[in-house]
C-alpha cells in the first residue's frame, strides 16, 4: 500500500515548512515510528516519523525546498509497487508557474563566469542580439560592480530556521502596532534565592510572568480577525538560541508549576533545543514569549513579538546599581524588563499594569513558591 509522506502543520498559523534533510535515501527501508525526514518551521526543527512501514520510494522535496502544509513530500510502499502520480512540492507550494517565466538568453561562457562569481543574470545588460548576455557582459558587470561596491567576503542563503524568523518577524512588524515598555526590578531576593538554590533567573521571571498572567487576561490572548481570543492556558514560550537559528521551546500551565519545577523544565527543552530533539507538543500552543539577552551584556531591548501572541516580555543584563531604600542609599542587583505588547489588543495603562505585578512578583520569590 502507498503511503504518502506529508508536510505536517506545527502550529495554527503554520503554511509552509522547510525540507532540512532526509535521514533515508530513496531505495532504503523504513519502519513506522522512526525519524525519517527532518522538518523546519515555527523556529524549530521537528524530526517528522514515517507514517507506515516500508520502501522510501520517492523524495519529492529535497533539502532546502520550501512546501506547504499538508503537499506531499515523499511516498512510502512496496519495491514493485506502481506509485501514483503526484504533483511536485514546488508546485503544491506555488511556485509551479516558475516554468512559464521567459528564459535568459546567455552565452554558455556567460552563464559559467555568472555561477563563478555568484552573479544574478537577470541583473546583467546583454549587448547581443535579443538582449543575449556574453561573457564581456558579464565582465564589464563585475568590474562595474567591484568599483562601486563593497567586497563581499561570504554570500548566505537565507533558508532554514533564519528565513522563517524573517518572514514571521516582518509579518510581525507590519501587522501588529508595537509599543514597548521598560521598568527595573530589584534582584536582592531574587540573587539570595538564586545562590541558595542555583535556579536560575530565567526561571523565576517565567514564574512570575505566568502568574501575573493569569491574573492579566487581556496579555494572554491574540487576535483574530475582529476577535480577541482569551487563553485559559498560560503556557509560556523561553526563546533559546542554537546553531541552526532562534527557537521557542514552550511551558505549558507554567502558572501550575513550581519554581523548581519551570527551572528543570527549562534546562531540560533547552538542551533538547541545542541536540534538535524537541518534539511537537514542545513547541506548539505558546501563548507568551519570554526572551533573555541578559547574558549578552544587553541592558534593555524592544523583542518582537511572537505571532500570534499579544505580548513579549525581554530580559536584559543584572547590574550593581545605587539607589534608595527606605530613605537609605544602597547597592542592589537590578535588571531591566522590556514589555512589548500589540496596541490592537493591549493599552499603555493594562500593559503597565501587568508589568508591574511581574515586578512585585520577583521581587517577592520565595523558593516555596
Amino acid at each position: 500500500m502507498v503511503t504518502n509522506i506529508v508536510m505536517p502543520r506545527l502550529s495554527l498559523t503554520m503554511k509552509e515548512g522547510t525540507i532540512g534533510k532526509w535521514y533515508k535515501r530513496e531505495g532504503e527501508r523504513v519502519e513506522k515510528g522512526e525519524p525519517i525526514v527532518e522538518i523546519v518551521s515555527e523556529k524549530a526543527t521537528y524530526d517528522l516519523e514515517a507514517p507506515a512501514s516500508g520502501i522510501l520510494r520517492k523524495i519529492i522535496a529535497e533539502a532546502g525546498v520550501d512546501t506547504q502544509v499538508n503537499a506531499v513530500i515523499g511516498v512510502i510502499g512496496a519495491a514493485e509497487e506502481l506509485l501514483p502520480q503526484i504533483e511536485s512540492s514546488e508546485v503544491a507550494a506555488g511556485k509551479g508557474d516558475l516554468q512559464s517565466e521567459e528564459p535568459l538568453l546567455a552565452s554558455p561562457a556567460a552563464k559559467r563566469l555568472a555561477r563563478e562569481h555568484d552573479v544574478d543574470l537577470s541583473t546583467v545588460a546583454g549587448s547581443g542580439p535579443e538582449g543575449r548576455i556574453s561573457e564581456d557582459d558579464v565582465k564589464l558587470f563585475l568590474e562595474q560592480k567591484t568599483e562601486t561596491s563593497p567586497r563581499v567576503k561570504q554570500t548566505l542563503r537565507l533558508s532554514g530556521l533564519r528565513k522563517i524568523s524573517a518572514e514571521r518577524v516582518s509579518a510581525s512588524f507590519r501587522t501588529a502596532p508595537h509599543s514597548t515598555l521598560f521598568m527595573e526590578v530589584d534582584l536582592r531576593l531574587a540573587k539570595d534565592l538564586h545562590e541558595k538554590t542555583q535556579v536560575s533567573y530565567t526561571a523565576m521571571v517565567v514564574k512570575a510572568a505566568a502568574n501575573a498572567l493569569s491574573e492579566s487576561s487581556s496579555m494572554n490572548s491574540m487576535l483574530e480577525g475582529d476577535q480577541i481570543r482569551i487563553f485559559e492556558d498560560v503556557n509560556v514560550g523561553v526563546a533559546a538560541a542554537t546553531e541552526n537559528g532562534l527557537i521557542v521551546p514552550v511551558i505549558h500551565n507554567a502558572d501550575r508549576k513550581s519554581l523548581k519545577e519551570i527551572d528543570a523544565l527549562i534546562r531540560e527543552l533547552a538542551e533538547k533545543a541545542r541536540q534538535g530533539k524537541l518534539l511537537k507538543k514542545e513547541l506548539s500552543a505558546g501563548t507568551f514569549t519570554i526572551t533573555n539577552l541578559g547574558m549578552y551584556g544587553v541592558d534593555f531591548f524592544s523583542p518582537i513579538i511572537n505571532p500570534p501572541e499579544a505580548a513579549i516580555l525581554g530580559v536584559g543584563r543584572i547590574v550593581e546599581k545605587t539607589i534608595v531604600v527606605n530613605g537609605k542609599v544602597e547597592s542592589r542587583p537590578v535588571i531591566t524588563l522590556s514589555l512589548s505588547y500589540d496596541h490592537r489588543i493591549v493599552d499603555g495603562a493594562p500593559a503597565g499594569t501587568f508589568l508591574q505585578k511581574i515586578k512585585e512578583k520577583i521581587e517577592k520569590l520565595t523558593d516555596s513558591i
